[in-house]
């Protein structure tokens, strides 16, 4: 009985200390979405993957066309075999396979060639936006003697966090600090 009265008092205890331990712990929260949606750079970083990825497939959609213009040349030269034309027109539909072989796998690898390249330009583009985001974010967080700030933003897996009670939303501060207007659309806010 003792032994457990002492476990009763030791947990107590460590509950207590607990308690005092995140009482002065200060805790804020961002909707990083918002700032991102009204940063300049990250429009203009936006457009620029738009504007790249249209003309990747741009590029895609006329070797697709030019495919389809040789599938259907070669279907009619196969309409047009016969017995007296059998091995010349055997050898031009076997040459027609192989070209149309070989621009399947041209347009393959250009796909394939398209989403490295804009995932490498969004990584170019996106990653010194989201450094200076970052600085934006500690800097403000220390302004304010911010022990933890939560994402809650949608997109950043901000689901996570089921409920907040209060805290200090800094996400006004950090889009002062980037020199974001107050006035800015906001996009939609989870739902507490």
């Amino acid at each position: 009985m003792r032994k457990l009265i002492n476990v009763f008092f030791v947990a107590a205890g460590l509950m207590f200390t607990a308690n005092m331990a995140s009482a002065q712990q200060k805790l804020g929260h961002i909707n990083s979405e918002e700032v991102f949606a009204n940063l300049p750079e990250a429009k203009a970083a936006q457009t620029t993957l738009e504007t790249m990825g249209k003309q990747k497939q741009a590029d895609i959609d006329a070797m697709i066309k030019e495919y389809q213009t040789k599938m259907t040349a070669a279907e009619a030269k196969q309409k047009t075999l016969s017995e007296a034309n059998k091995e010349s027109v055997g050898k031009e539909l076997q040459a027609a396979g192989q070209e149309l072989q070989d621009l399947e796998k041209r347009i393959t690898d250009a796909r394939t060639k398209a989403s490295q390249d804009i995932g490498t330009k969004q990584g170019e583009l996106f990653q010194p936006i989201q450094a200076k985001v970052a600085t934006a974010i500690s800097s403000v967080a220390k302004e304010k003697g911010l022990a933890y700030v939560f994402d809650i933003a949608n997109g950043q897996g901000g689901n996570n966090l089921v409920f907040w009670e209060g805290g200090d939303d800094i996400t006004a501060a950090v889009k002062t600090k980037l020199g974001i207007s107050a006035a800015a659309a906001k996009p939609a806010t989870p739902k507490k």
